[in-house]
């Protein structure tokens, strides 16, 4: 097994932890330049990988746990670190807008900027089925190793499309026919209330902020979650789940009705 210099292992993307590896082992293989491991580590999950990345005829690195941390930053590793080449996931709003169908399903999130929620909206977002998670360019976090590792693989199969301004991106999503609903915590009227088929966007904001005015007002409908309990909001990906799968249950529903 042959090593490669640190300068080139930096040119690409690196994807950290056991779920976005293999989800990228799944997905595209090929994009992955390197996999480093940590050989110390022979467990069942680092023989399955491994036995997986071989079979890919994919390139493997032998590395240590202080190689694989200035590799993987702030992101804990797990005993492995793949470089990988860019996907082509990242399309337009444009492109999306272009394939609206009455299933189609978006999250729009105003304001999210700690990477760990970015990265567990993905994955939310990704098990609900939604074609994409749109942010704003400038108030936003990115998709670094430790928003891909809270992602757990959804960051190597769903877009995470950036636009300049979120509010003219949703104007774009009305005229394509898209519904808008935002989440607010003061709304009068819960999301049960709301009839979720058709083409559908959540946005969501930061717990705290919520959602900016501008978002606000470019929403078809605000919606609150009823909350029993004495806390009075919930995490962004915590409420991006009910909120989405509120959606896939409406329409599960719908659909076994015809």
């Amino acid at each position: 097994m042959g090593g490669i210099h640190g300068a080139a292992a930096m040119s690409g993307r690196v994807v950290v932890g056991f779920h976005a590896v293999g989800a990228r082992l799944r997905h595209a293989a090929d994009s992955i330049e390197a996999l480093y491991f940590d050989p110390q580590r022979r467990d069942a999950r680092m023989r399955q990988l491994l036995d997986r990345a071989r079979a890919a005829q994919v390139r493997l690195v032998e590395a240590d746990g202080r190689r694989l941390q200035g590799l993987a930053g702030e992101a804990p590793h797990q005993g492995v670190v793949a470089v990988c080449g860019e996907l082509a996931l990242a399309r337009s709003l444009e492109d999306v807008l272009d394939a609206v169908t009455p299933a189609t399903l978006l999250l729009l999130l105003d304001g999210v900027t700690d990477p760990r929620n970015l990265g567990a909206c993905l994955r939310v977002a990704d098990a609900a089925g939604a074609a994409a998670v749109v942010v704003p360019r400038d108030r936003s976090a990115a998709l670094t190793e430790v928003a891909s590792k809270a992602a757990a693989g959804a960051a190597e199969t769903l877009p995470l499309i950036a636009v300049t301004n979120l509010a003219r991106a949703m104007e774009q999503m009305r005229e394509a026919g898209i519904w808008i609903a935002g989440a607010a915590g003061e709304a009068d009227r819960t999301l049960y209330e709301l009839d979720l088929n058709g083409p559908f966007a959540w946005a969501l904001g930061a717990e705290g902020e919520g959602l900016r005015r501008l978002t606000r007002e470019h929403c078809d409908w605000l919606v609150r979650i009823p909350m029993a309990g004495h806390v009075d909001s919930l995490n962004v990906s915590v409420a991006a789940g009910v909120c989405l799968f509120e959606t896939v249950r409406q329409r599960g529903a719908a659909a076994a009705a015809h």
